[in-house]
């Protein structure tokens, strides 16, 4: 089924959240964003990470619900997501002298699992391994229940957050405790495809993206630690509210190409961003690194777009290619069952 006009205007939306997303985290690693007391860079980090967090789990959700193959969503999220990740922990692990006891977590990516086996330099690809294990979770849940059991998840969201009250963890990366993120972006999927009425979506319509946004700043503030406890829901409701009515100022800014850019790159500078600051880029006193920043932040943009369009499309589509014929295999298996 291809996606109407509205759709893909939603869509757009959609990107400009991915690109504010990763702007959020790169500024929080890369730049003084106030004074140190008022802990800014605090905040935009858990910020950004939420936005992320809740389009991962609205997207994947999406497509869970709109395709019938669990093959075909594992197929593309593995060709998406690992060969950068791998090339990336190559780099990383021998960067940080890591033993060879922290190989396989991290290239099975459980690395944010207690014992944690994550290193300093490759500490930022805990996200990934939050996502995957969500990857291999979702896909055993439909497989073994069937779309219908996606409904649980609005359960285990909740649970995942009364936990977090429970363990007193405002801010944690293991999956467990940081979950709820992912999931919140999970039920605004079930929203936006109506599955439970219409009464949600008209509900975000008409709530105000600006307050949202200023509650989600506070949510993500370290000062404010029981309203970081709301900061998934608060992100999939700033998301959601733009999903179904957003003023068309906001839609331009939202489906601007500069954050269409950024979102496409956006793998690949949480990636890379990382590494950079632990090579002769991010080194020396704070004078001398905040000196070499702008190269920094240059490389990283520069590294990016070549990883992109060079290296992760290609592997995207073999992705794509192999999981068609998995599919043309699998039609022409059912074909020659029922003649």
């Amino acid at each position: 089924m291809r996606p109407s006009a509205d759709d893909r205007t939603r869509l757009a939306v959609l990107d400009g959240w991915r690109g504010i997303s990763i702007l959020l985290v790169l500024a929080c690693h890369l730049l003084p964003l106030g004074p140190k007391s008022w802990q800014l860079n605090d905040a935009a980090g858990p910020m950004g990470m939420a936005l992320f967090f809740t389009l991962s789990g609205f997207l994947i959700t999406r497509f869970l619900l709109q395709h019938a193959s669990i093959t075909d969503f594992l197929i593309r999220r593995f060709f998406r997501i690992v060969p950068l990740a791998w090339l990336a922990m190559l780099v990383a692990l021998p960067m940080d002298g890591a033993p060879w006891s922290s190989v396989l977590p991290n290239f099975l990516f459980y690395a944010n699992l207690p014992p944690q086996h994550l290193t300093e330099v490759g500490s930022h690809l805990w996200s990934l391994c939050v996502e995957v294990q969500f990857y291999v979770g979702i896909a055993l849940l439909v497989k073994l229940l069937g779309r219908r059991a996606l409904h649980l998840l609005a359960l285990v969201c909740i649970g995942v957050t009364l936990h977090r009250i429970q363990a007193g963890t405002p801010v944690d990366i293991v999956t467990w405790r940081r979950g709820d993120e992912i999931l919140a972006g999970a039920l605004l999927a079930l929203v936006y495809v109506g599955s439970w009425g219409p009464w949600p979506a008209r509900l975000l319509g008409r709530a105000n993206p600006y307050l949202l946004a200023a509650l989600l700043a506070l949510c993500s503030h370290p000062a404010l630690e029981a309203l970081n406890y709301l900061r998934p829901y608060v992100a999939a409701a700033l998301v959601g509210s733009t999903l179904f009515d957003p003023s068309p100022a906001l839609a331009r800014v939202l489906g601007s190409r500069a954050l269409a850019y950024v979102a496409a790159v956006s793998f690949a500078l949480y990636v890379i961003h990382h590494i950079l600051m632990y090579s002769w880029l991010g080194d020396g006193d704070k004078l001398v690194r905040y000196a070499k920043r702008p190269l920094l932040i240059a490389a990283t943009f520069l590294l990016a777009h070549l990883s992109t369009f060079q290296f992760e499309q290609r592997w995207i589509t073999l992705g794509k290619r192999l999981s068609a014929a998995l599919q043309a295999r699998r039609a022409l298996r059912l074909e020659k069952a029922t003649s």
